[in-house]
């Protein structure tokens, strides 16, 4: 039993290692995928019901640390969007606006 929750986590951690990568890129359909197969080898180690060795806390806190900083490159890029959106949005009221006034 102990094998295979430390085998699920160090799994987990691998794909924490992936989803950063695929989060730097903006795949989210990836993102996706890769979250619904790390969420499913923590449940199963949530259901082992036992205690975690030193080794295997840490691997949780590291990839809590890569969720952490996957969920902010997300954000940030989600901003970066907005910001486009906002900036062509602008431009095309600007266009409605002026573009009446033909040279």
């Amino acid at each position: 039993m102990r094998d295979t929750a430390s085998t699920a986590l160090d799994r987990a951690l691998e794909l924490s290692q992936e989803l950063l990568e695929v989060a730097e890129a903006g795949d989210a359909a990836r993102i996706s995928t890769l979250d619904a197969q790390r969420r499913a080898l923590l449940k199963s180690v949530r259901e082992a019901r036992r205690p975690l060795d030193q080794r295997e806390l840490s691997v949780l806190r590291t990839i809590a640390d890569l969720n952490a900083l996957s969920l902010g490159k997300m954000e940030h890029r989600l901003r970066a969007k907005c910001r486009d959106l906002d900036m062509l949005a602008a431009g095309r009221r600007a266009v409605r606006a002026y573009g009446h006034t033909g040279s």
